[in-house]
């Protein structure tokens, strides 16, 4: 098992992924196993046969959301117009191994681009995902707190320290903080919570044949304020695709300087924490900073 990215991050390699699967699933044992390459920053993956796919986390926080998808992405599945990952298998800890992880059915796809999905569609399908979401029934699950989704002045401390980390010379701090500050001051969120995503980005979604088939990568989900969703505008969702992307999700306009905010978070750290381990990810988030200070003029 080897680091990257992250000081507390741990990657299983092959060999530890086959042990864990022979030991713990033993009707798989015989199918190859195959590293993906690194597609994100929270888990890496491993083609398990043709029909599975095992994910183990990278770092704790992500290892937390492992029981939080096995419980409840399979009962989030029948609601929703396109495939989710519900695990049909969860695994324990073991072979040096720290957390539990998961094994997924493969979903065939491929990420959108705008050559290979349209961006009329990618607004309307995609805001039509997160409208259904919105219309899941509560189920007693989980209300965020703080965090994405949960009431935006929990963020305010982790706002304002990465801004004072961030380089002066490539965004200005007082703009950064306008944007966070017209966040803050927009009319909260008094509904009931709403389930969410909480994590939209072309790396999370899978198209096929032109349309939306498939939203992976639920670790960031929960029930909370609906303006989560609107993020995506400043971030993977393009430009093109942005305002049907809001017509489509449907929220007014407090919820847009909300979702300003919730972009904010994020992209304000990960454009520092970033910046070494993971340039390209860097450059995204500082591409998502100076997109949200323009929406503000």
């Amino acid at each position: 098992m080897t680091t990257g990215m992250h000081a507390d991050e741990l990657v299983a390699d092959d060999e530890t992924v086959r042990r864990l699967v022979a030991d713990q699933f033993p009707q798989w044992s015989s199918l190859p196993v195959r590293r993906l390459p690194p597609l994100g920053t929270d888990n890496q993956l491993f083609r398990l046969g043709d029909d599975l796919l095992v994910r183990m986390p990278r770092i704790p926080g992500p290892a937390e959301a492992v029981a939080f998808e096995h419980t409840w992405l399979p009962r989030l599945a029948p609601h929703l117009p396109v495939t989710i990952p519900a695990p049909v298998g969860l695994g324990e800890p073991g072979d040096g191994f720290p957390w539990p992880w998961t094994v997924v059915p493969w979903i065939e796809g491929s990420t959108p681009t705008e050559s290979s999905y349209d961006p009329q569609e990618w607004g309307a399908e995609l805001g039509a995902f997160v409208r259904a979401c919105r219309a899941v029934p509560g189920m007693d699950g989980p209300v965020v707190t703080e965090g994405r989704g949960g009431p935006l002045p929990a963020l305010d401390a982790w706002v304002r320290e990465w801004t004072e980390k961030a380089d002066p010379a490539a965004v200005s701090r007082d703009a950064v903080l306008a944007v966070w500050e017209d966040a803050l001051a927009a009319p909260a969120y008094d509904g009931e919570p709403c389930w969410f995503h909480g994590d939209l980005h072309d790396g999370n979604i899978l198209v096929r044949d032109g349309h939306l088939i498939a939203v992976i990568d639920w670790g960031a989900a929960g029930r909370g304020d609906p303006a989560i969703e609107l993020n995506a505008m400043w971030g993977y969702v393009p430009p093109a695709a942005a305002e049907p992307y809001r017509e489509a999700v449907g929220l007014d306009e407090a919820a847009y300087r909300r979702a300003r905010g919730f972009a904010l978070a994020p992209a304000i750290s990960g454009w520092t924490y970033y910046r070494d381990t993971a340039p390209e990810t860097s450059r995204g988030a500082l591409e998502t900073v100076q997109r949200l200070i323009a929406s503000l003029d």
